[in-house]
C-alpha cells in the first residue's frame, strides 16, 4: 500500500468514532456507523482504487464536520480542548476525544486534496469521481441522520 499516511488517518479517524462509541454508548451504533466509510477508505487504497480513495477521504469528513456545525457541536469540543491545554480535566471526554476527531478530519481533506492534486489534476476525472462520491457521503449521513430523527425521543 503506498499510501499509508491516507491509511493511517483513515484507520484513526475509525478508532476515534469505535472510542466515541464508547464513550457516549447511547450513540454506539450511530458511531459505528460513522467508522465504517473509513473501513471503506483503507479497503480502497489497499486494492489501489486511489482515486476514489482520495475523494471519498475529501467529502466524507466535510460532510460530518457540516454535520457538527449544523447540531451545534463545535464550541462543545473547543471547551473541552481548552479544559486540557489548562490541564483541567474534561468534564465530557466524548467532546474531547471529538475535538481530536475534528483535527484529524482536517488533515484528512487537507492530505487527500494534495494527494488528488498531485495525481489525478488535470486528467479530466475529476467532476464524475467527485459527483458519484458526493452521492455516495450524501447517501450514508442521509441515512444516519434520518435514522437518528426516527429515534425515540428525538426532537422531530
Amino acid at each position: 500500500m503506498v499510501h499509508r499516511g491516507i491509511a493511517t488517518l483513515a484507520s484513526a479517524l475509525m478508532l476515534c468514532f469505535l472510542l466515541l462509541s464508547h464513550f457516549d454508548s447511547q450513540f454506539f451504533l450511530v458511531h459505528f456507523y460513522e467508522s465504517l466509510i473509513y473501513v471503506a477508505i483503507v479497503l480502497m487504497l489497499f486494492y489501489f482504487e486511489d482515486r476514489w480513495a482520495y475523494m471519498l477521504g475529501i467529502l466524507a469528513p466535510a460532510a460530518w464536520l457540516v454535520l457538527i456545525v449544523a447540531i451545534g457541536g463545535l464550541p462543545d469540543f473547543f471547551r473541552q480542548a481548552v479544559l486540557v491545554l489548562h490541564f483541567q480535566q474534561p468534564d465530557f471526554p466524548a467532546h474531547l476525544l471529538g475535538a481530536f476527531t475534528l483535527i484529524l478530519a482536517v488533515g484528512m481533506i487537507a492530505i487527500c486534496s494534495l494527494r488528488w492534486k498531485q495525481e489525478f489534476a488535470g486528467l479530466h476525472k475529476g467532476w464524475s469521481t467527485f459527483l458519484v462520491c458526493m452521492g455516495v457521503v450524501a447517501i450514508y449521513y442521509a441515512v444516519m441522520v434520518i435514522w437518528i430523527l426516527r429515534w425515540p425521543g428525538s426532537v422531530a
